[in-house]
């Protein structure tokens, strides 16, 4: 970062000019997780990755397939020496995956978020159906 670049940043003036055009994933590693609607639980898995998912106006099939294939390829579970080496394939590790429309919250203007770059409706279901569909079949 170039220090005009810092003190612009520090003095709150840095707006970033890249269109963020990708779905946007929180991906951890869990024992066990959750989900629970009204008292009643409505997904739940063992081992395996939480996945909170966002998706915006650009995203299309091939941010779904891509996204899918990447969670799907890390190695980030301990082999039999500790180390980050396996995928969840190998651990027989289950994905629980949720929509979460406030990834593309926007904070930079005032004290209430924005969610204008999240996309809504049909299409933003389609997508998350179309990444859970790339995710069970890859």
């Amino acid at each position: 970062i170039s220090k005009q670049s810092y003190i612009e940043f520090a003095r709150g003036k840095h707006i970033d000019k890249r269109k963020d055009t990708h779905m946007r994933a929180v991906l951890t590693r869990v024992n066990s997780a959750s989900v629970t609607i009204d008292g009643q639980v409505v997904g739940k898995i063992g081992k395996g990755f939480l996945i909170l998912l966002g998706v915006g106006p650009e995203d299309n099939e091939e941010h779904c397939k891509y996204l899918a294939q990447k969670a799907l390829g890390l190695r980030v579970f301990e082999d039999e020496n500790g180390k980050m080496n396996l995928g969840i394939e190998q651990v027989q590790g289950n994905i629980l995956s949720i929509s979460q429309f406030t990834l593309y919250a926007d904070c930079r203007k005032g004290r209430r978020p924005s969610y204008v770059n999240a996309l809504s409706g049909d299409k933003a279901t389609s997508l998350y159906d179309e990444f859970n569909e790339n995710r069970m079949s890859s």
